[in-house]
């Protein structure tokens, strides 16, 4: 039994880190995010595409190289075809998301390069000597003259 609770322990810790709940909500995210994206293809840019090249929906488009060969209600050879429109739509979902992780990426990078210079000029402000006080100064000058007073 404390093999078991050792273990659930180990796997509580691991799924309570932070990369872990990062990963899970970026993958929840992702499948939202391609929702959003295959909606955008699908349901905008294809019929737009088709449109322009005359058909109703590009995603539907294909070269038939047999016909299916129906027999009453049944079809008794299946359609062979090349459907160029499907390929098309599957391009230019991946421009998209690349588009997306494109921009994300860049603006975390820049996001970093920000911060990495900022904590640049904090260690380049804290290596600087602090100037001395009025103090620190009438101080040293007292030390100062005390010094040629003795030497004379």
């Amino acid at each position: 039994m404390a093999k078991k609770s050792k273990f659930f322990g180990e796997f509580k810790t691991f799924i309570s880190r932070g990369n872990v709940m990062d990963m899970a909500v970026g993958v929840v995210v992702g499948g939202a995010f391609t929702a959003i994206v295959n909606s955008l293809v699908g349901d905008i840019i294809n019929p737009l595409i088709g449109k322009l090249f005359g058909g109703a929906d590009l995603k539907e488009a294909k070269i038939i190289l047999t016909p299916a060969i129906m027999e009453g209600d049944a079809v008794k050879t299946a359609e062979v075809a090349i459907r160029y429109g499907a390929f098309i739509h599957a391009i230019i979902n991946f421009l998209i998301v690349a588009l997306c992780i494109f921009t994300v990426v860049r603006t975390i990078n820049k996001l970093k390069e920000a911060a990495k210079k900022k904590e640049e000029e904090e260690k380049k402000k804290e290596e600087k000597p602090a100037e001395p006080s009025e103090d620190i100064l009438l101080l040293r000058e007292i030390r100062d003259a005390l010094a040629e007073k003795k030497e004379e």
